[in-house]
């Protein structure tokens, strides 16, 4: 079975090159694997003490950055090593992280890994939440690299506790300690005779409780909220901004609104902007105008979401509706009531918060007229909604001091 996984792994990686010729992201995903045996053998890992961090993408990333900064800060002499798995993390982060060398993770084939493997010589490796390569997690094993799965979370539909699932079922079987998110997925490895594990709850919300802690002040949202509520929508898709649009456009309550589309490219921010009949700008054309005077306000940049936050007085979360949940946990924890769509079973955080009653889950567009309106019409109870979210971050941080007390052992 092993042969013949890395036989199709090559063949993958065949197809992925010719399609890499007519797709813009497979072909990021192709050009940057090229360059990362150069990358590596310039850093010169293998000369130094490196521990190793692999993640999907940027929202596993976020997961593992309070882990990776607690290194770097009592670790200070090791190399960190930070590898990606998709484009859409890499090319935002890559020179962006507490990492000294950062790469795209080279596919898992016997010759890649061994190579890998010889440039780096990790004494530590650990994997963020869904990612078990099989060639790597077994040749680590073998070398007798300690090897960390943090914030995994597991469910039976998985193809580790299927019948067919004995290949995968192996290779998780590498990892020598596990810390999940919750009880069900480590009652899900019991099941199949893993042990080692730890449930430590999900590693982002001591991520997102640090946004408290930095300095979220903006100029330009300052002058802009003036003294109406404000309600930012955050990662934004079309089928998101189409009713936003529309109840913005009817509303007669004194509303700022801040539109943060998951899509900056001009033509949708134009299509956008014309939809809206109420006075708006792009931040990207602020210059010395009067800002209090605008309604709305669409942030055709990036890196500054978070902080829009820290002005809202509710939040509207984009990708519940069809193309995934975007990250709740960043409004949520500046105390505010959170709205999404009804897409965000597959997210235990949204599931949580959605059960406390403080991230309102629409059952559809037509449902956010008077959720929203409730909201405005009665502050106390919307600070009420709000609180339960923060309430639940702030009892439920702690996941990246339990994971480096392990380390620290290791170490």
């Amino acid at each position: 079975m092993s042969a013949l996984y890395s036989i199709l792994v090559q063949l993958t990686w065949l197809v992925l090159q010719l399609v890499g010729l007519f797709n813009p992201k497979i072909k990021l995903f192709v050009n940057g694997r090229k360059e990362t045996f150069s990358i590596l053998e310039k850093a010169q890992l293998a000369n130094h003490e490196t521990i190793w961090m692999h993640v999907a993408s940027l929202g596993e990333y976020e997961q593992g950055l309070p882990v990776l900064q607690k290194l770097k800060e009592k670790y200070p002499h090791k190399k960190i090593l930070l590898t990606f798995f998709s484009p859409s993390g890499y090319e935002v982060k890559k020179e962006k992280t507490p990492a000294n060398t950062v790469v795209y993770l080279p596919m898992d084939s016997f010759s890649n890994v061994k190579r890998f493997l010889k440039l780096t010589k990790p004494e530590l490796a650990i994997f963020i939440k869904y990612e078990v390569w099989p060639n790597y997690v077994s040749h680590v094993k073998a070398q007798d690299i300690p090897l960390l799965l943090v914030s995994g979370i597991f469910a039976d539909r998985q193809i580790y506790f299927k019948w067919y699932g004995g290949f995968m079922k192996k290779a998780l079987q590498s990892f020598s300690h596990y810390f999940v998110q919750e009880t069900t997925s480590k009652k899900m490895l019991e099941s199949i005779g893993l042990q080692n594990i730890t449930v430590t709850g999900d590693t982002r919300l001591d991520r997102v409780s640090e946004i408290l802690e930095q300095d979220n002040h903006l100029d330009f949202m300052q002058s802009f909220k003036s003294s109406a509520p404000v309600l930012v929508a955050g990662s934004t898709w079309p089928e998101d901004e189409e009713f936003i649009v529309d109840y913005i456009n009817k509303t007669e309550y004194p509303l700022k609104t801040v539109f943060a589309p998951h899509n900056i490219k001009e033509n949708h921010i134009n299509r956008l902007k014309k939809g809206i009949r109420k006075k708006v700008i792009c931040y990207t054309e602020i210059d010395t105008q009067n800002l209090e005077e605008y309604d709305v306000l669409i942030i055709d940049t990036i890196g500054i979401l978070t902080k829009i936050y820290s002005y809202a007085q509710m939040a509207y979360v984009g990708g519940g509706f069809a193309t995934g949940l975007h990250n709740t946990l960043e409004p949520a924890v500046f105390g505010i009531p959170v709205m999404i769509g009804p897409e965000y079973h597959q997210f235990n955080e949204a599931i949580a918060l959605v059960q406390r009653g403080g991230l309102l889950a629409l059952k559809d567009a037509s449902e956010f007229p008077s959720v929203l309106n409730s909201l405005l019409s009665n502050p106390d109870k919307a600070q009420e909604l709000g609180k339960r979210n923060s309430d639940y971050i702030t009892t439920n941080k702690g996941a990246t001091k339990t994971v480096i007390q392990h380390i620290d052992q290791l170490l």
